[in-house]
């Protein structure tokens, strides 16, 4: 390879990891023109995936499979800088909650808030990315963190395989605010089963943050149905609930204290019973 290409695909190899995707407005903007991009990809060194997206290969790992969504979105998180999280069932399931999802398919769904660009609906496997605002926190990003699974030996390595989620606290409202069309009641329920070790602080603050009066009704139902610890620090009455009956559920049962219609189980045992096996 002469000086000159190594010149020209340096930018490549420096900001672009392998099975990492890039759009054509950041390889132009890193000096590789239109005319270059064409070449890279003809010499094997681009792959193109849609109209102006571009990604890298890596021949060390299979990255057209189903399961390798976290490259894209940490291609959008890390490489081009987009303003996106991970968020809903989507963050629980990757924090350990999976065994309380009912997530049996082969594509589960994929939940991003925030900025998305228009062509990652043109990709292979797009319809599994439920893409969302950032309207239900008001914009804001609290409760927003990153994971990672990988290890790595440099800061560097480690800070772009670091995936950026809601916690546990903010999934949970993302994943409420989902019912009962995209999400289930027995999902919810199931989920909240295992939210034992929740922060009180955190949920506070994003409690007063959010602007859905249907997710913070919800919640409490929730809450006081399973009693965690965390419960007891939290007062319904220091959160705008709105006021007046809501009606979620055809044939649902109204909730006595939060005036919010819910499946006549969840309503009528308001703990959950015990298991046949004991407490």
């Amino acid at each position: 390879m002469t000086q000159q290409r190594q010149e020209r695909l340096k930018p490549l190899l420096d900001d672009l990891p392998p099975g990492y995707v890039a759009d054509a407005a950041w390889l132009v903007a890193r000096g590789i023109d239109r005319k270059s991009i064409l070449q890279y990809e003809q010499r094997g060194w681009l792959e193109k995936l849609a109209r102006g997206v571009y990604r890298r290969p890596d021949t060390h790992r299979d990255v057209g499979g189903a399961g390798d969504w976290r490259r894209l979105v940490l291609s959008l998180q890390r490489v081009m800088g987009y303003e996106v999280h991970v968020g809903g069932r989507t963050a629980l399931s990757l924090q350990g909650y999976e065994h309380y999802l009912s997530l049996g398919e082969t594509a589960a769904p994929v939940y991003l808030y925030g900025e998305t660009p228009p062509w990652l609906a043109r990709l292979p496997n797009a319809d599994r990315f439920e893409t969302r605002t950032l309207t239900l926190f008001g914009g804001s990003k609290t409760g927003v963190d990153g994971i990672n699974n990988e290890k790595q030996s440099s800061p560097s390595q480690r800070r772009l395989n670091e995936l950026m989620v809601s916690t546990p606290e903010r999934a949970i409202l993302e994943l409420l605010n989902e019912l009962p069309v995209d999400e289930s009641f027995h999902n919810a329920d199931m989920v909240f089963e295992g939210l034992a070790n929740l922060r009180p602080r955190l949920l506070e603050t994003l409690l007063k943050e959010c602007r859905s009066v249907k997710v913070k009704r919800l919640f409490f139902v929730f809450a006081d149905r399973h009693d965690h610890a965390w419960r007891q620090y939290l007062n319904p009455d220091d959160f705008d609930l709105g006021s007046g009956p809501r009606a979620l559920v055809e044939g649902g049962r109204l909730h006595p204290r939060y005036a919010i219609t819910a499946p006549p189980e969840l309503i009528d045992n308001m703990q959950r019973p015990e298991s046949e096996d004991g407490p």
